[in-house]
């Protein structure tokens, strides 16, 4: 029988929605990719410790860690301890070292398993910050831990670098000195201020242009370094120019919520390699969607990939920074968790209104994985709201 329920829109009416998505089947077995592909995985609250969520937010690691293997699984590296985990907002560097510790160690138990761990600056207050080397010593400590537990570094995006640096060349010196120390090649993180607010200016400029000079000439002086740089920009143009640009060598990992369908496709020359958020939220299809890429079936890739893409939109839309909890709404809904909450109480930063549209574009893009369960969750969901 077909699922059906009432969803408010934005006339404030409520109309009868019935679903009509088929839900993605699972491979026999991890899949083999042509793109490198990281998906950035959330961390799982737990509501029966969470006393204090907006200040001392708990952990279920256990089903944090399940859902780690639900992303091997499916054929993912994950991007482990990144913006989706909620760094700094709601997960800090306590709460990040105990998640990379755990990562690593389960990914030594599942053959072919492989993550990368982000290393910030969030232990360093950017208020706090009084000079370069501040950054560098935070910087220092966060991948000092994951390479002294054997993992690999993604260099994220500093809010302490942005408050003091004060030109491109402030940027190449703490660059130039955290790369010459790491003991493997590491990804490089350009997130834009609409995921966080705080890094408006990075690079030591406004203008793009002269930001992305600031990026490569970075890369061209540790190319022996840097594996690549994820760029999450939201607009494709600016990607395809820093994809341009790129030594020979280095890897372009996209990271545009809006627009990875066609940077990962190519554009018969040159690919993106994927570093996602919306990989947590529609695992199942990039996963089938990549797997037929990497066996020339670009028809399917497109039928599979291209309906996620309006469903991503919609969860990454303005204020951009709040798209986690669209993100553990879907794993709600799909049964990768038993409760809606998010750490630091999250979820409330979205209306009914935006998971009633996220509902009807999971449906339409195939990603409700148990129709049955996900109408049940979102009845008792709406019920909170008064929506009968």
């Amino acid at each position: 029988m077909t699922e059906s329920l009432k969803l408010p829109d934005e006339g404030e009416t409520v109309r009868e929605y019935q679903l009509v998505g088929t839900p993605i089947a699972r491979p026999a077995s991890p899949p083999v990719f042509n793109r490198i592909a990281y998906a950035a995985a959330h961390v799982v609250s737990d509501p029966f410790r969470d006393a204090d969520p907006w200040n001392r937010p708990q952990v279920d690691w256990e089903t944090t860690m399940a859902f780690r293997h639900h992303l091997w699984s499916l054929g993912f590296k994950i991007a482990e301890a990144m913006d989706t985990s909620q760094r700094g907002m709601g997960l800090d560097w306590a709460g990040a070292q105990e998640l990379i510790r755990r990562s690593l160690a389960e990914a030594r138990s599942v053959k072919g398993a492989d993550l990368a761990c982000g290393a910030g600056t969030d232990q360093l207050a950017p208020a706090d910050t009084r000079s370069l080397d501040d950054v560098i010593a935070a910087y220092e400590e966060q991948i000092g831990f994951i390479e002294k537990h054997s993992g690999r570094a993604i260099m994220m995006a500093s809010r302490a670098l942005a408050r003091v640096a004060k030109s491109p060349e402030d940027y190449a010196y703490v660059y130039g000195r955290i790369l010459s120390q790491t003991r493997d090649k590491v990804v490089l993180h350009w997130l834009g201020e609409m995921f966080d607010p705080q890094l408006a200016g990075y690079w030591g400029s406004q203008s793009f242009e002269a930001a992305l000079d600031c990026v490569i000439d970075i890369i061209e002086a540790n190319r022996d370094k840097v594996e690549g740089i994820k760029i999450s920009l939201l607009d494709n143009a600016k990607e395809i120019e820093l994809r341009r640009r790129l030594p020979e060598g280095v890897l372009c990992f996209t990271g545009d919520d809006f627009n990875y369908a066609e940077l990962i496709e190519g554009d018969g020359t040159r690919y993106s390699h994927a570093l996602l958020g919306i990989f947590d939220a529609v695992a199942p299809s990039a996963s089938k969607a990549l797997a037929a890429l990497a066996a020339g079936d670009t028809l399917t890739f497109r039928a599979v990939i291209e309906p996620t893409v309006p469903l991503s939109r919609k969860i990454f839309e303005s204020p951009t920074q709040y798209y986690k909890a669209g993100v553990v709404f879907l794993a709600w809904l799909n049964g990768h968790q038993s409760h809606f909450s998010l750490p630091a109480g999250m979820q409330s930063a979205r209306g009914i209104l935006h998971y009633a549209d996220i509902f009807r574009l999971a449906d339409r893009a195939n990603v409700l994985d148990k129709p049955e369960l996900a109408a049940k969750r979102m009845k008792s969901l709406l019920g909170v709201y008064g929506i009968e």
